[in-house]
């Protein structure tokens, strides 16, 4: 694991904290609209799970049931898991540049020092298995992996492939449910 560089908390700290609460707020204020883009099909999905995983210490309870739902009404379970794995992923960004900024917004709970023990001993594979199970703690994660250090895009690689297999099981399980009923 890299060793953090300690840098002063500057103005572009500030802007990316700033950045992914705004986006927190927006999506919380538009909740509604959000959930009309399912009408759009795959691009509706992707919207919806970018959007919901771009929240930063709001749980969105609903996207493990919606990605099931999905799965079962779209043609193909794989792409339904695709676009949701990768949005779900893109959106994680989010509070990954919340933590990267430096921020000391939730560095003393309990939560944020169990999850950067584990994060510093295990890495990679730590963000991996925190993404491929159903976590409301993941936002945590991404915080810890911003403030240690860890570069943006191997912490991507590491959502990416955890939330991507995660969500191509629940679109499975929605699509299997659907041709049962």
């Amino acid at each position: 694991m890299e060793e953090p560089k300690q840098e002063k908390f500057g103005i572009k700290h500030l802007l990316m904290l700033l950045t992914s609460l705004a986006i927190s707020v927006l999506i919380i204020v538009f909740n509604k609209q959000i959930r009309e883009l399912e009408e759009f099909g795959y691009l509706g999905a992707f919207l919806i799970m970018f959007l919901g995983n771009a929240t930063v210490l709001i749980p969105v309870p609903i996207l493990a049931p919606l990605n099931i739902l999905l799965g079962g009404i779209l043609a193909n379970p794989l792409l339904v898991g695709l676009s949701v794995g990768i949005a779900s992923s893109l959106g994680e960004l989010v509070g990954y540049l919340a933590g990267y900024s430096g921020s000391g917004i939730v560095k003393s709970s309990k939560v944020y020092k169990k999850m950067e023990v584990r994060i510093k001993k295990y890495g990679l594979w730590a963000i991996f298995v925190l993404a491929l199970i159903p976590n409301p703690l993941f936002d945590v994660a991404g915080l810890v992996a911003g403030a240690v250090g860890i570069k943006w895009w191997k912490f991507l690689i590491a959502v990416m492939f955890g939330k991507t297999i995660r969500a191509i099981i629940f679109a499975y399980i929605g699509y299997t449910g659907s041709i049962l009923i």
